[in-house]
């Protein structure tokens, strides 16, 4: 679960073999760099794209064959050529930092789920190849797992992403549980919002375990990992669940308690 502040990420964990570690590190860099790009710093948006455009000029020098300019896709350029690894979800990933710039609400979930295939399953797609596991049924399995952690971050994170702008709750849902963003404004946690949260957990807590059939297909310490990946994602459900959908006032968060329970279940299913 979350590592530093690129959420969909577990980044060369111990439970990764060592061959593994390096080209996990430098995809992470990558989406890091990016997603830095489209949030942090005050640059304007018309300077936020066109420096993701640049990202995008790299990716299609990797792509000719050509060196690329930059020492982080350098490193990149190496990785993707030792282990083969496609190019589109690079692409995917920066289309999706370039819409975080562009647009701040979604009208419902079918327009969510879109931007999450661009942001969060590219991730698992690239781990998958990594790994030589992208089978078509992994891949699927491993779109709802992503899927379903960048929901989870959405919901636990909704007072952040408001106070950048953002909101990713869907309007219709909003509308459909007679929430108001001056809700979120004010951190009010009254029941409209409750039944609210209750709603989007539900749908997340649906596509995780819709997922959890790849923990079991993957062995060994790659296995271990997904499976941990999993039961972090359902842990902070329960939590949001545990802290009547305060999100507000009590965003969740492992703790080390946590870790020894989602060990405990990660198990082979």
């Amino acid at each position: 679960m979350p590592v530093d502040h690129y959420e969909n990420f577990p980044v060369a964990s111990i439970l990764l073999p060592r061959r593994l570690r390096k080209p996990v590190a430098a995809i992470y860099h990558f989406a890091r760099a990016a997603d830095d790009i489209a949030d942090e710093g005050n640059d304007s948006d018309t300077e936020r794209l066109q420096r993701l455009d640049d990202f995008r000029a790299e990716l299609n020098r990797i792509a000719r064959g050509d060196v690329p300019l930059s020492p982080l896709f350098k490193r990149l350029a190496t990785e993707i050529r030792a282990h083969q690894l496609p190019m589109q979800p690079f692409h995917d990933l920066l289309d999706a930092f370039s819409q975080d710039v562009a647009k701040k609400r979604y009208a419902d979930f079918d327009e969510l789920l879109a931007y999450c295939r661009r942001s969060a399953n590219p991730v698992g797609n690239l781990l998958l190849h990594l790994y030589g596991e992208a089978t078509g049924v992994n891949l699927r399995y491993s779109d709802a797992i992503c899927t379903s952690l960048q929901l989870i971050n959405f919901w636990q994170d909704v007072a952040k992403d408001w106070a950048i702008g953002r909101v990713y709750l869907p309007q219709d849902d909003l509308a459909r549980f007679n929430v108001a963003e001056t809700q979120i404004a004010e951190a009010c946690c009254n029941p409209h919002w409750r039944e609210l949260m209750q709603f989007e957990v539900t749908r997340a807590r649906q596509l995780m375990l819709a997922g959890k059939p790849l923990g079991s297909i993957l062995t060994g310490r790659i296995g271990l990992e997904m499976r941990l990946i999993i039961q972090g994602g359902l842990r902070i459900l329960d939590k949001i669940e545990a802290a009547d959908y305060d999100v507000f006032t009590r965003r969740p968060v492992l703790r080390p308690f946590d870790w020894v329970i989602m060990l405990t279940k990660s198990a082979p299913f």
